[in-house]
């Protein structure tokens, strides 16, 4: 595609400068002997009043040089300038207004000196708490001493407040099941955000909840309408599995952790929230100010169905007298599916709750590009104790603060751009506190804040390291991996073996707190966790997330851990406030999208083939691909600018970054609502707008579908071509420099 743009592009440039000669444009640079002629006497110069000039003129140039000559003899005798002054003839450096740059191996060296396992020690006895749910005295507390520490640390300070409205289990009352006749089960555990309100129906098991779980029910022609699906926990987020049930016409959901993937107990509740998005989902899109409730509305994420977690103990008791049908053999359960007469009764009585909750923030400020800034946050709030959800990442956030002020203050350290530290509240109601920052800051952040990096559950155990990122990171996050040292004395590259993506890399996914701001915001983030081989760690989510259980689960090695976590996320902004140019990989993504324009084009090519009057020939694809040519171009040309730019022109520097910084941003769709569908993302959100989407109506199209929607299919492709171009075009810098028509 790139190829056959090109020779076009070069075959319309030579046929312009034809039209150019023939048209004789460049003449009038020139001038005939006769013009020359006609231009001096228009002058009203005479010859004779040339030639007076020209005598003038050398008799001041002979005394000018006269003088000259006397003032050098004098300087030939003045005494002789000390052997440590500077001679005259010595070439003066050009003063560029950067910031001296220290040597990479020396910044790392001195974060490495003081981001210390003593340190980080101290740092989680000062923020440990057995209990410090958003909006308490106890989280309010710890905010209290982040911003000690902070001001401590001689950084910039400020708070962030917000009222947001939640739901939490009732005070007075409580949340039920009952199966068949039997006991009333009253569990402590509950999930914010559902539906309220009391019904029957038939228990369906349904495996964890998952669209391909569902699938495999409906493929055995299982009746699912207004059933009380049992789902396990784990795999994908419980807003998920609620999302999934609820396309399904299920009126409940139960969710139980499963011996076989739990082992703490048959007791243990499970909290967490159903919204399927982030933020306050009562104010969507939009700030939660001042008690503001606007607009009036609810975020279409939040479920229209019944959902409550039970304890491993209530779910056996179901679980053991269940009929009906054999569950599909992929499974490997023990128990059926359920039958129509297995009825169970969920009352559902959680209360909403207005909370204020503050975020925490830190900066130190850069030398050249104070106004252009990295971000790293961690939540402070939990469930529980939350040692690994949120004590970790705190303390190795506050521990990164102090490392790098003081380097500042005291090593000679300058940061060419700034770094943000964020303390974030509600991060266990779904990312409320980071969500509604980016939500009543959005247009201040979008050309200022370049990467978010996460410190949430850094440390759940120690045998695989895992990282989610924007692929514009892929590359910086790569050649970390082969500086950082892991706790027992190896890099961090250890765990990558023979290959680094399939090893370490994962998809970042929805409840991931770095997600609105790739998704939402346009921001490059990233998130990455030590963990084990055999499990995800399992107490997420519960009171027994304690520094014992995670002692457990790291063999007593979670400070090391802690440390070698710090250094990768420290590194990282490091190397980005450090270098002149921000080290980004632009290429990643061209191959991500001709990736998936190729499997959009070879599926349509399929059904224009068998169902021709389905997907008539039209020249919407061609669109889309030269739109995907167009962003391989102007990705090459920038590549081709940052190859060839003098990195002590700092006004270049900055230009350059800021057309990196707009890759991200641009992805997102301009031409769908934040409200109803707030991650935006085309490659990485979620919705019909996004390039993976677009092949769901063409599988529909393909086995005859007479339902599949054409015009809408080839409006989604419209919209993607005109994002893609739009990226591209802002790639290629100023407009006066763009040479592609859409």
């Amino acid at each position: 595609m790139i190829r056959d743009n090109s020779q076009g592009e070069m075959r319309l440039l030579s046929a312009m400068d034809e039209e150019e000669r023939r048209n004789g444009v460049g003449d009038h640079l020139s001038l005939s002997s006769d013009d020359k002629v006609s231009v001096i006497k228009k002058s009203g110069y005479t010859p004779k009043n040339l030639c007076i000039m020209a005598a003038a003129t050398l008799i001041f140039f002979v005394t000018g040089y006269l003088i000259g000559y006397v003032a050098h003899r004098k300087r030939d005798v003045a005494p002789v300038c000390a052997p440590s002054v500077r001679p005259f003839e010595e070439a003066v450096g050009r003063e560029t207004g950067a910031a001296p740059l220290m040597d990479w191996d020396d910044v790392k060296k001195l974060l490495a000196q003081k981001l210390t396992a003593p340190k980080l020690d101290g740092a989680f006895r000062e923020f440990s708490k057995v209990s410090h749910r958003a909006g308490s005295a106890e989280d309010e507390m710890l905010g209290d001493k982040v911003f000690q520490k902070f001001k401590e640390f001689g950084m910039k300070i400020w708070t962030d407040e917000h009222f947001i409205k939640v739901q939490d289990p009732p005070v007075s009352g409580f949340n039920k099941i009952v199966y068949k006749n039997g006991p009333e089960e009253r569990p402590k555990g509950f999930l914010s955000y559902s539906k309220t309100g009391s019904l029957t129906g038939a228990a369906l098991y349904a495996s964890y909840g998952q669209e391909g779980d569902f699938r495999l029910l409906r493929d055995k022609s299982v009746n699912m309408n207004g059933r009380v699906m049992l789902v396990r926990a784990g795999k994908i987020s419980p807003a998920e599995k609620v999302a999934n049930a609820a396309k399904m016409n299920a009126s409940a959901v139960l969710i139980y952790p499963d011996p076989t993937d739990y082992s703490f107990g048959d007791q243990t509740d499970l909290y967490g929230h159903v919204h399927l998005g982030s933020g306050d989902p009562y104010t969507p899109g939009f700030p939660s100010f001042n008690h503001t409730q606007f607009p009036p509305v609810e975020s279409s994420g939040l479920p229209q169905i019944l959902a409550q977690t039970i304890t491993q103990a209530m779910a056996t008791r179901i679980l053991r007298q269940l009929g009906g049908e054999n569950p599909p053999e992929e499974w490997g359960s023990y128990n059926k599916l359920g039958h129509e007469n297995d009825t169970i009764t969920v009352e559902v009585n959680n209360v909403p709750t207005e909370k204020k909750i503050i975020n925490v923030f830190g900066v130190i400020k850069g030398f050249v590009d104070a106004d252009r800034y990295v971000v790293l946050g961690a939540q402070r709030d939990s469930w529980g104790p939350g040692f690994a959800a949120s004590t970790v990442g705190t303390s190795v956030l506050v521990e990164l603060a102090r490392s790098i002020s003081d380097m500042v203050k005291n090593d000679g350290f300058k940061p060419r751009r700034s770094i943000v530290f964020a303390s974030w509240s509600a991060g266990e109601y779904g990312s409320v506190g980071a969500t509604e920052w980016l939500e009543g800051y959005l247009s201040s952040l979008s050309m200022k804040a370049f990467t978010y990096i996460n410190l949430d559950g850094i440390v759940t155990g120690q045998d695989r390291f895992k990282v989610a990122a924007s692929p514009l990171l892929h590359k910086l996050i790569e050649n970390t991996l082969n500086e950082v040292i892991n706790k027992d004395g190896s890099l961090l590259n250890q765990f990558a073996k023979n290959n680094w993506e399939s090893n370490i890399l994962e998809t970042m996914k929805m409840d991931n707190a770095a997600y609105p701001f790739l998704a939402f915001s346009g921001i490059p983030s990233m998130s990455f966790r030590f963990t084990s081989n055999n499990s995800d760690y399992q107490y997420f989510g519960t009171m027994l997330d304690t520094q014992e259980k995670l002692n457990a689960a790291t063999s007593g090695q979670i400070s090391q851990l802690a440390v070698a976590a710090g250094q990768f996320a420290g590194q990282i902004a490091l190397r980005l406030v450090h270098d002149h140019l921000l080290q980004m990989d632009l290429m990643k993504y061209n191959k991500i999208i001709r990736s998936n324009v190729v499997k959009i084009n070879l599926k349509a090519k399929q059904v224009q083939r068998t169902w021709p009057q389905l997907l008539p020939q039209t020249p919407t694809l061609q669109w889309l691909i030269a739109a995907t040519a167009s962003f391989s171009r102007t990705s090459l040309s920038l590549l081709k600018d940052i190859q060839n730019s003098d990195l002590e022109d700092t006004e270049m520097c900055r230009i350059i970054n800021d057309r990196i910084m707009m890759v991200e941003r641009n992805f997102l769709s301009p031409y769908i609502s934040p409200r109803e569908t707030p991650f935006r993302h085309i490659l990485l959100g979620s919705g019909s707008h996004t390039l993976k989407a677009l092949a769901s109506p063409l599988d529909a199209h393909r086995i005859g579908n007479p339902d599949a929607d054409t015009n809408l299919f080839l409006n989604q492709i419209a919209l993607a071509t005109l994002t893609i171009q739009g990226c591209a075009n802002s790639l290629a810098g100023d407009f006066w420099a763009l040479n592609d028509e859409i």
